[in-house]
């Protein structure tokens, strides 16, 4: 960001005197930087404190929740071994939890961060080692950090073989809006409509199959602005799995645990076509 900038003011934590870095140690050279601030005693603020639960049984917990964990448990099995992915925050970024014994899947973080790792214990938490959403975090042996350029080049460039998303509402015809809500305060679009428009990027969708309201966020056509056109592969709800299928629409191919196929038409605010082996899988 500093590269782009006008002006760019640093808060360090110490002033050392020229020569005092050697030049690896470097991030952002001074030909970037106009004012430095020094802040000695920084108190470093976490706005997403993230960690591991103790105990991870899902006994007593709502339904809710429950209801997100099979969305998450489902989408776990969207990653294949060797796999580079990046997860968005929320529902998506806990599939991770889940990812099968024996696959090694490399989560790619945009803010620059490749071989994320769980959320952290309790007494583990870094404040400077945070993912896109702000959520402290770990990173495994072998990863590597970087600047929001490079990670942008790997979005772009379509080194990422998936993406997992949230959204407010997705079209028949793949359409993603799940960035904002008009007239609603929010801090940025983050790096979702990059990711999306990725040509070789598989993108997958995990979201309630309904609003709160209980109408439908799997339309027709979306009514919130948009953050990719006929983007999305696959749509993962708590009632059944959708794919997009280019010049036909969407097709059912599997069904939660309980779920009907007359279930799924009566909570979606579209026309689909079933596949004839769609069952319940998850």
């Amino acid at each position: 960001m500093a590269t782009a900038a006008t002006t760019t003011i640093a808060e360090v934590e110490e002033i050392v005197p020229v020569g005092a870095l050697r030049p690896s140690e470097i991030h952002v050279p001074g030909i970037h930087v106009h004012r430095i601030v020094e802040n000695r005693e920084c108190n470093k603020r976490i706005e997403k404190l993230t960690v591991r639960a103790d105990d991870e049984s899902e006994a007593g917990l709502a339904p809710a929740m429950l209801k997100r964990i099979r969305i998450i448990k489902r989408a776990a099995r969207e990653f294949k071994d060797g796999m580079y992915a990046n997860l968005g925050i929320g529902m998506p970024m806990l599939a991770s939890n889940y990812i099968e014994p024996g696959i090694t899947v490399h989560l790619q973080s945009e803010n620059g961060i490749l071989g994320l790792g769980p959320f952290p214990a309790k007494d583990h938490v870094d404040a400077d080692l945070i993912n896109a959403g702000k959520e402290t975090v770990t990173v495994l042996p072998g990863g590597s950090f970087f600047s929001s350029d490079t990670s942008f080049a790997m979005i772009r460039g379509s080194r990422l073989d998936l993406t997992i998303l949230g959204a407010m509402e997705v079209s028949q015809t793949g359409d993603l809006a799940n960035w904002i809500i008009p007239k609603k305060m929010v801090k940025g679009m983050g790096g979702a409509m990059d990711l999306v428009s990725a040509a070789n990027t598989r993108v997958v969708v995990t979201m309630d199959h309904c609003s709160k309201d209980g109408s439908p966020k799997i339309l027709k056509q979306c009514a919130l602005p948009l953050t990719g056109l006929a983007c999305v592969n696959r749509i993962i709800t708590d009632k059944c799995v959708f794919d997009v299928v280019p010049g036909r629409g969407l097709l059912l191919r599997e069904l939660a645990t309980g779920v009907s196929v007359a279930d799924v038409k009566s909570a979606t605010g579209c026309d689909f076509e079933v596949d004839p082996d769609a069952s319940e899988t998850y």
